[in-house]
């Protein structure tokens, strides 16, 4: 310890003092705290002998020296300086406790400062004497937590409560500025299937990887944060031009869509990102982050990896989701939902081997409802267990009543597998229908088995040991892994139809891919089926590769549980019905035309197109094999010839291929003709294939 002689304070014995300055050493080697002592004037007669090296100086050059001096003289949070609070109290002979100050060291130093003024007898005043703590500790570790509490502990980006603060400064600055600023809220495309694949480390690795990106990209135009998961969020202060947000967000997305190396993988993902820009309006942070998210919504419909901006439209669009949702309670309490059966029949002989069970919706003011649009739908909303499991028991009571080699074919939702009673409940459906266990044939698609965790292989063992069939629906479409087929004990594998339509065409290489499928499937001893399958020529072509069972409009539409039980008791083989080749796609539109006819030109009206021919309406006769021209405001005069007539209604077969684009270009999305039906209820157009999805 460092002493000057100065003041001391009252006379005391060498024994005490002695006693004394043994336990204030021994405490201030300790580490704990230090004292200190001054003269009237502040300046320091006693310090700590540790202080003299925290703050660099000589233990000689801190004695007779002010206090103040050790002090910075740095604000604290807007407060007054330490150095002058100190001097204030000090000065002012007033005790002090817990004065919070900062040493005046290149090094971040604090510390905690308390005081007693030293009087005599009589209450003269000779100094002050004082205790300190380091408190340098305690603050890192505040100024840490603080740190922690604004930034994303995986990251290092903005958290969510960052980013609000950064959002609502944004919009007061905008207000007082009379400018706008910006949001982008974007999430990964395929991040899951990385996650599930390659394990969470390899999926932390690559959001660290991602935001990294994001940072080079936004640079200092914006605040990027991440909301949890792969979503991610900017706030872009000052940035509102269309052109401008949107050149940045294909740069978000290309940069993010750059292939990743993690641990030698080569990984690739993409991003979909939503746009909001506020106004000079009363529009608060909730708000726009709820435009943000259906812009965000939009771009995933819009098939993922690309931008939308938000469009005040969209507020429909989700409230007519929360319809929907509505309705299909609705439909599920009053039994509006019904399953038809699809045949499938053997390639070789005919004969109808299963039926698929198909579940659609006949909504009571709108009509039928695709599947394609409520079984995403009710999986999001949680309803698809429940839809499910009532598919899989009707299916099965009304399978009980065909011939016993026929099997039934039920899809599984990836919801519904990752169930853990879903072998329960099929275990209770198969006792309660009285349906042997090989009959029933449970279908998957590649999705379901991406996760390849051990709740997968659990649940593919538990259904087996049941006895059911399980097959792998869509082969082809996702991501095809042969590793599953390697894996799994498929009893099948359905080729998917996108195979089959255009597979006779010269060009098309989808029939060496067929064939390839079905080599595959039986050296592992697998059945294959072909899905939609409607011509004569898809028919002998798929026989021909070697296919096992076909299923398809040509063998039969789905059908009510009446004419299945029907067809299943027929032991005669199903005859195929369908066109020698397949109808072009046609798109249904109304269109007013001028018909050029024997040097007339004559009123009609367009029905349908197709890039071949179209159906034309016109009230004045026109005789078949008519040579005419039609004007349709579109491709100048388009030559054609009558191929039949009824009433007033002609086909006609362009002589050159008409190009349909020319028309969906100025076709507004139907706008002229918009009606107040929800668009999920809208119909479909003929070139629209069919849906097959079930529950």
């Amino acid at each position: 310890m460092l002493r000057s002689g100065g003041n001391s304070g009252q006379p005391e014995s060498r024994a005490q003092l002695s006693r004394a300055e043994l336990l204030i050493q021994e405490f201030e080697n300790s580490g704990k705290g230090w004292f200190w002592e001054t003269e009237r004037d502040g300046t320091l007669t006693y310090i700590s002998g540790s202080v003299a090296e925290a703050v660099g100086r000589q233990p000689g050059d801190l004695l007779d020296r002010p206090f103040t001096d050790l002090i910075s003289a740095e604000t604290e949070d807007g407060a007054a300086t330490s150095e002058r609070t100190l001097g204030f109290y000090l000065s002012s002979h007033v005790a002090f406790q817990d004065l919070i100050v900062r040493a005046k060291t290149k090094n971040e130093i604090w510390w905690s400062i308390s005081g007693q003024p030293v009087h005599d007898g009589v209450g003269r005043f000779f100094g002050f004497r004082g205790f300190a703590s380091d408190l340098t500790k305690m603050r890192q570790s505040e100024v840490e937590l603080e740190r922690l509490a604004r930034q994303d502990s995986l990251t290092g980006l903005a958290n969510r409560e960052m980013l609000r603060r950064a959002l609502d400064d944004a919009l007061l600055a905008a207000v007082r500025r009379k400018h706008r600023c910006s949001v982008f809220l974007l999430d990964l495309d395929r991040f899951k299937a990385v996650n599930d694949t390659l394990g969470h480390p390899a999926g932390d690795t690559l959001l660290r990887l991602v935001s990294l990106r994001l940072r080079d990209v936004i640079g200092e135009a914006g605040q990027v944060g991440r909301l949890g998961g792969d979503e991610f969020e900017i706030v872009l202060p000052s940035t509102s031009n269309k052109e401008d947000l949107s050149k940045l967000a294909q740069g978000v997305i290309d940069s993010l869509s750059r292939p990743y190396t993690i641990n030698g993988n080569a990984v690739s993902i993409g991003a979909s990102v939503g746009i909001v820009t506020s106004d000079y309006d009363d529009r608060t942070a909730d708000d726009l982050m709820r435009d943000a998210d259906l812009a965000l919504y939009a771009a995933k419909a819009a098939g993922k990896g690309c931008f939308r901006f938000f469009a005040p439209e969209m507020h429909e669009a989700a409230r007519e989701r929360q319809v929907m949702e509505s309705d299909l309670r609705v439909a599920i309490e009053k039994e509006q939902l019904r399953v038809v059966y699809q045949p499938s029949v053997h390639a070789s002989t005919e004969d109808v081997s299963g039926f698929e069970a198909l579940v659609r919706w006949d909504h009571p003011e709108h009509g039928a409802v695709s599947p394609a649009t409520f079984i995403p739908l009710a999986e999001e909303f949680g309803l698809i267990n429940e839809i499910g499991e009532w598919v899989l028991r009707t299916a099965c009571a009304e399978a009980a009543n065909w011939p016993k080699h026929l099997t039934v074919a039920v899809n599984l939702s990836p919801v519904q597998f990752k169930s853990h009673a879903l072998p329960t409940l099929v275990r209770t459906v198969l006792s309660e229908t009285g349906l042997a266990a090989k009959r029933l044939e449970l279908e998957i698609t590649e999705g379901v088995l991406l996760s390849n965790d051990e709740h997968v292989h659990n649940m593919i063992a538990s259904l087996k040991n049941i006895g059911v069939k399980l097959a792998l629906d869509d082969f082809g479409t996702g991501y095809s892994s042969l590793s599953y087929l390697q894996r799994v004990p498929f009893d099948k594998i359905k080729i998917d139809q996108s195979f089959v339509r255009g597979a006779n065409e010269p060009e098309s290489r989808k029939a060496a891919l067929i064939r390839a499928m079905v080599g595959l499937a039986h050296d592992l001893e697998m059945q294959t089926t072909a899905e939609g399958v409607e011509t004569q020529d898809e028919l002998v072509l798929v026989r021909k590769l070697g296919v096992s069972l076909i299923q398809g409009y040509i063998f039969g539409k789905p059908m009510p549980a009446e004419e299945a039980r029907k067809l299943a008791t027929e032991k005669a083989p199903v005859s195929p019905d369908g066109f020698q080749k397949a109808r072009e796609s046609r798109l249904r539109i109304i269109r007013a035309a001028l018909l050029h006819y024997a040097g007339d030109v004559k009123g009609a009206r367009l029905r349908n197109i197709s890039s071949g021919g179209a159906l034309v309406e016109c009230r004045e006769p026109v005789p078949v094999g008519s040579e005419i021209q039609l004007d349709f405001a579109v491709g100048g005069l388009i030559e054609a010839k009558v191929a039949w007539v009824k009433g007033d209604n002609f086909g006609v077969q362009f002589k050159k291929r008409f190009d349909l684009k020319l028309l969906k270009a100025i076709e507004p999305a139907r706008k002229s003709t918009k009606v107040m039906t929800p668009t999920y209820l809208s119909a479909r157009s003929d070139s629209e294939p069919e849906s097959k999805n079930s529950a």
